[in-house]
């Protein structure tokens, strides 16, 4: 049984959600209070945190980025705010799925059941990508992949997690060791050299997607 953590101040609406996770097989705890989140956490890791912006405390945003320092824990956020800002600044820390209040339960489950697949194992499924970190090598169809070390950091950091969007920022964090100042237009330009290489070996199938105004992600279709 999948153990949601729900972490919403208004009893009602939690309830609700927690009355119908359940009727869809899911055990879950609530919290309604942001200081409580990390410790609960760090005691039990749940498989996926339907997680409120707007709480007591401390908020979802400031949460969602202490967590992404230390888990990649599948995270929905469930907010009233719409604007576009908050929206970009969830999806750039690494939120998996984005709800606006009000909703139906019944799509929150569903976004529940959507985002738990991505990060079930594929045990019937062959990838045709390999990584080998400790020699520096990617195959593609068990073709060598001739990348240079940034791409070969960009192509393991994205396809660690599939499905995830990674901002521009989240990407240059990760694959310059040497923390060197870098333009989202550096980023664009490995990716793009990167497509290209993956492209030669599979034309019929692209694995990195660009999300507009986002990052990037990786994919198998």
């Amino acid at each position: 049984m999948n153990d949601i953590l729900i972490v919403e101040d208004e009893p009602k609406l939690a309830s609700l959600l927690q009355d119908y996770l359940k009727q869809s097989g899911y055990s879950s705890d609530i919290i309604d209070d942001g200081n409580n989140v990390i410790d609960r956490i760090n005691q039990h890791m749940p498989q996926l945190m339907l997680l409120d912006i707007m709480l007591p405390g401390r908020d979802g945003i400031d949460i969602l980025r202490e967590l992404r320092g230390f888990s990649s824990l599948p995270v929905i956020m469930v907010t009233a705010k719409i604007e576009e800002i908050d929206r970009l600044l969830g999806l750039e820390l690494g939120a998996d799925d984005y709800i606006c209040k009000p909703f139906s339960p019944r799509e929150v489950v569903a976004r529940v059941k959507a985002v738990l697949r991505r990060f079930e194992p594929q045990a019937n499924t062959t990838s045709p990508l390999n990584i080998n970190a400790d020699r520096f090598e990617a195959t593609l169809n068990n073709q060598l992949l001739k990348l240079t070390r940034t791409e070969f950091n960009l192509l393991e950091r994205l396809s660690s997690h599939p499905g995830q969007v990674f901002s521009r920022d989240r990407l240059i964090d990760g694959i310059y060791e040497d923390h060197r100042i870098v333009t989202n237009r550096t980023v664009d330009s490995h990716i793009k050299n990167l497509r290209n290489k993956m492209l030669a070996v599979m034309p019929e199938q692209e694995l990195i997607h660009s999300v507009y105004g986002v990052g990037y992600k990786f994919e198998f279709a």
